[in-house]
């Protein structure tokens, strides 16, 4: 008697996103080349903030404004009137991609569920609120600094799959970050490391997401 095999076939019902450098651009060098700093202290004053371990406890959002600008000033004081300049308002750090709106509705016409799970402060959703204008389009989502925790912490993956009652397998998370990503096959998902719109739309293809015409999007 021929064996047969009993497969289980999973389909993709969630598509959880990033946001940084996946919907919305993350530009804080060109943020701070706008200062027409040197070069010089352009790579210092990186270093001291976005580049530097601290800029993580920005997302996680237990320390507040004023003890995390004194600690990049700690970082290097003899930088505090460009960190303070540079601190002051962030409205032109992040920029949201033009496909990030069609993208989203393509989707979510085609009947995916769609959400968000981005390492976040509260300072940049505040000041580049106008960037986010594609959250009303989404179905739910978790922003790290309204649960204190960060990517790649397991817990941060598992309450957004509690919080919105989403299988795991039912699930494809798309980041930047690879590690980001590993977690998320750790826990279960499909990932994608995001290097690019059409490599995603691709790379969604092969896990039989149908998303054909997101490729001709603009």
């Amino acid at each position: 008697m021929q064996n047969c095999k009993l497969e289980r076939f999973i389909v993709i019902r969630n598509i959880i996103f990033d946001i940084g450098n996946v919907l919305a651009a993350w530009s804080w060098r060109e943020y701070f080349e706008g200062f027409h700093f040197s070069q010089e202290v352009t790579e210092r004053l990186a270093r001291a903030t976005v580049l530097s371990p601290l800029w993580e406890e920005v997302d996680r959002g237990k320390m507040d404004e004023d003890m995390l600008l004194a600690g990049f000033i700690a970082n290097d004081p003899g930088l505090e009137k460009e960190i303070r300049k540079a601190w002051d308002n962030m409205h032109d750090m992040l920029e949201r991609y033009d496909y990030a709106v069609p993208w989203l509705r393509e989707l979510k016409g085609r009947g995916y569920k769609v959400y968000y799970l981005s390492n976040f402060s509260r300072k940049v959703r505040r000041e580049c609120a106008h960037v986010l204008d594609f959250l009303p389009l989404m179905d739910g989502g978790v922003f790290s600094y309204e649960e204190k925790l960060i990517k790649p912490d397991p817990a941060i993956y598992r309450l957004l799959l509690e919080r919105y009652g989403l299988q795991a397998g039912e699930c494809v998370f798309l980041d930047d970050t690879p590690r980001n990503v590993e977690e998320a096959l750790r826990q279960g998902m499909a990932g994608i490391v995001f290097c690019g719109r059409e490599q995603a739309v691709e790379e969604l293809g092969k896990l039989g997401v149908d998303a054909w015409s997101v490729s001709k999007l603009p």
